[in-house]
């Protein structure tokens, strides 16, 4: 439809008022800083220039405004502890508060529904967390982007990820169980990424409950230099609610769901203990902030708000843990925390993330962490949804925009975005556009975990994570032949999902082998191809691959005939075959050391062939023989009868001859292994690597563990992670990798051989 005249003043009168005012700047590019020039249609579509570098001077305050006011209100944090100390149930009370679900639903989901971050039936089953999810809310105008962490240890991969791009965490401590092994787990992690951390002593309505024993565990075993910031009213039944140290306040929860809270005075009867934690506190914030400590020294009353900014400083320089308490599952303490995570935990300008510049030899760059600088983000979580390939990122600086081309910089493609969106859990809102500081997902995105996308001006990428090699395998077969497609593509799928999950493929059994970090991860993957992909498989201990070898030298002198009518087979091949050198790069090795044409020189390679298919299987287990070497020193030919055939079978026959004279053992796969546990086990675990008969090589002290080395047969190996758990109270973590092929004991392989010959006796 054309535009009238007077259509066309007014739409220019309003450009001109939105130029005056600055406010178009907004929907420009945060980082594009050039100058611009735009064209207005007037008085009948003649064209007049405008220049807005002067707007543009002017808005560069307002424009910087903007985003440090939507930065300074952001956070990004995790929620993550030992198994069943109840983050999700944490979470679930967060969402409530903030106002982002309306009822609350418990994790086993008994009511039918579980809780909203345990999106997954296996999850809600179980009661367990499989998988890290995402959610945003809001809380006081500030924006909390929140991952929920699984806590069990064979699911450590999504801890690690998330905290790989999270600016502050909560570390949630049972009252009752203090600080249980996945607590150190997921405070190390931490510690490697640095984030800061607030901490929340969870569960204070149970019996048994001791927030101060707990304090003092977390100073002791995680070396946490930390402080309580709250004082319980009461514990167990009569826990009513909070003393907040800083602001002096009480804190009582009301209502169906405690959504009511009822800020009141210090009760007279709690005064000296509020004064003596008070001053503990500032005692302990003191040690490591100076300003404070200044005030401390001279005697000076330290006011609310000094100590609020001290105990900020102290967090986000990671000198420093507050420590809050209530119980999420009673209702009570939640929104004092969710204060402490807005007044404690910074905002992602205000942690230094550093970027490797490809450009520059892995140059370490310091991102600004704003929306003004060349977008640069992170892919540290990928998902098959239902609409493809969902991946989530974190934006560490620039805008993204739905529609725009990023660039991958891992594998150097270009790629449009066609959907941005933001998850609260399994749900998804589209959005048209996230800054710097915020976690989006992105559809259609063609890439791995750990994957850097920048707008193509700079070739940055982010540090990559630590993951972790599997410890334990199975193998895995699909019990129909038809679903083979669908069993592949789950398989491929969850290696993409998930770094710590392979698959390889045993050459000599065909079987599939799967790889994980323990028995729960390995059953969950197995659980979620039958539910997923309707795809049944049998599972079986995976085979060590055993391996033969020769010990001394033994002759052989064999003559191949046969007469059948027509023509026969004649070959005769005499020699020896003898152990290769020790550090032999070369596995099976052949020479020919005839003189003269007994055997014609065109029989050789059959002759060759056919000890290399001998060697394939030795005679006492089936398996390879390797580090061995056959010399060919005499044989005969015959004119007519001769034939590669007749020359490769005599091969194969003569190396069976003299296999069992040249005194053949069995070797078995020895792995490194190295195993920490608290010193208190340190015992128990030695008797238990002897029993399997590993050889200890090392023993060293870190802390208050005990880190052991030792070479350990592979085959004694199996269900190891579950014995060192429960040995360690679940504290001992360990490493398992390839060594060596080395003999086995002669009542080992008395054991395989008769097993070897019980299996093919029928035949």
């Amino acid at each position: 439809m054309a535009m009238t005249r007077s259509a066309k003043s007014s739409a220019t009168r309003l450009l001109y008022a939105l130029c005056s005012e600055n406010t178009l700047i907004s929907s420009l590019s945060s980082s594009s800083s050039s100058p611009f020039a735009f064209l207005l249609l007037e008085n009948g579509g003649q064209s007049r220039k405008f220049s807005s570098s002067s707007a543009l001077a002017k808005s560069k305050d307002e424009k910087e405004a903007w985003w440090k006011e939507t930065m300074e209100k952001l956070r990004n944090i995790g929620i993550s502890a030992h198994i069943d100390s109840g983050k999700t149930t944490l979470t679930e009370r967060v969402l409530y508060y903030t106002g982002k679900i309306h009822e609350i639903h418990e994790v086993r989901g008994r009511d039918g529904v579980g809780a909203k971050m345990d999106s997954m039936d296996l999850e809600r089953e179980k009661g367990i967390t499989i998988q890290s999810a995402a959610t945003y809310c809001t809380w006081k105008d500030y924006q909390v982007n929140i991952i929920d962490t699984p806590g069990h240890v064979d699911f450590t991969i999504e801890v690690e990820r998330a905290l790989r791009v999270l600016d502050g965490a909560i570390l949630v401590l049972c009252s009752v169980g203090g600080v249980q092994s996945q607590s150190i787990t997921v405070d190390r992690q931490m510690r490697r990424y640095e984030v800061p951390r607030v901490a929340f002593i969870n569960k204070l309505d149970r019996m048994g409950a001791d927030p101060w024993k707990v304090l003092n565990q977390a100073r002791a075993k995680l070396r946490h230099h930390s402080a309580a910031v709250q004082v319980p009213i009461g514990l167990e039944d009569d826990f009513q609610g909070l003393i907040d140290l800083v602001q002096l306040k009480t804190y009582l929860f009301q209502g169906s769901s405690g959504e009511k809270v009822t800020i009141t005075d210090v009760p007279a009867d709690m005064e000296a203990l509020v004064a003596e934690k008070r001053r503990e506190l500032i005692e302990t914030v003191s040690e490591v902030d100076d300003q404070l400590a200044e005030a401390f020294l001279n005697d000076e009353p330290i006011s609310a708000e000094e100590l609020d900014a001290a105990i900020r400083r102290a967090t986000i320089a990671n000198k420093f843990v507050p420590v809050f308490m209530g119980s999420a599952f009673k209702n009570k303490g939640v929104q004092p925390l969710l204060d402490g995570v807005l007044n404690y935990l910074p905002c992602p300008v205000e942690v230094g993330n550093y970027a490797l510049d490809q450009t520059k030899n892995e140059e370490k760059v310091l991102l600004s962490g704003t929306p003004a600088g060349p977008l640069v983000a992170l892919a540290f979580k990928l998902e098959e949804g239902r609409f493809g390939q969902l991946t989530y990122l974190r934006i560490y600086e620039g805008i993204i925009r739905k529609g725009d081309v990023i660039l991958n910089v891992n594998t150097g493609k270009k790629i449009k975005i066609p959907r941005l969106v933001r998850m609260h859990s399994n749900e998804m809102e589209d959005i048209q556009e996230a800054h710097a500081g915020q976690i989006v997902a992105v559809f259609g995105v063609d890439c791995a975990s750990g994957d850097t996308f920048t707008d193509g001006s700079v070739k940055y990428t982010m540090t990559s994570m630590n993951v972790p090699e599997p410890v334990m395998s199975l193998a895995l077969q699909p019990v129909s032949k038809d679903s083979g497609g669908q069993f592949s593509k789950a398989l491929n799928r969850f290696q993409r999902e998930d770094p710590t999950f392979r698959v390889g493929l045993d050459a000599e059994s065909g079987q599939t082998i799967i790889s994980g970090m323990g028995e729960l991860h390995l059953e969950v993957y197995v659980e979620r191809i039958r539910r997923e992909y309707k795809v049944d498989a049998t599972v079986g201990k995976p085979r060590v691959n055993f391996r033969e070898t020769v010990t001394k030298r033994a002759e052989f002198d064999y003559l191949h005939k046969k007469q059948s009518g027509g023509q026969g087979q004649y070959g005769r091949v005499c020699g020896y075959i003898e152990p290769l050198e020790p550090g032999s790069t070369t596995k099976f090795e052949f020479e020919n050391m005839i003189i003269g044409q007994v055997i014609p020189s065109n029989f050789i390679p059959a002759i060759e062939k056919g000890f290399k298919e001998a060697a394939n299987s030795g005679s006492l287990i089936g398996f390879p023989v390797e580090n061995v070497r056959v010399v060919l020193t005499d044989g005969a030919a015959h004119a007519v009868d001769s034939s590669e055939l007749a020359f490769k079978l005599a091969s194969i026959y003569a190396f069976r001859q003299c296999y069992t004279a040249a005194k053949p053992v069995i070797l078995e796969p020895v792995m490194l292994v190295e195993l920490k546990a608290p010193t208190e086990f340190q015992g128990t675990v030695t008797g238990d690597l002897n029993k399997r008969k590993g050889v200890i090589v090392g023993n060293d002290q870190d802390g208050d563990d005990a880190v052991l080395t030792a070479y350990v047969p592979l085959n004694n190996m199996f269900g190891y992670s579950t014995s060192l758990r429960s040995m360690t109270q679940g504290k001992g973590e360990f490493t398992m990798e390839y060594k060596e092929h080395s003999p086995v004991s002669q009542d080992v392989q008395l054991q395989l051989v008769n097993a070897f010959k019980g299996t093919k006796g029928p035949e």
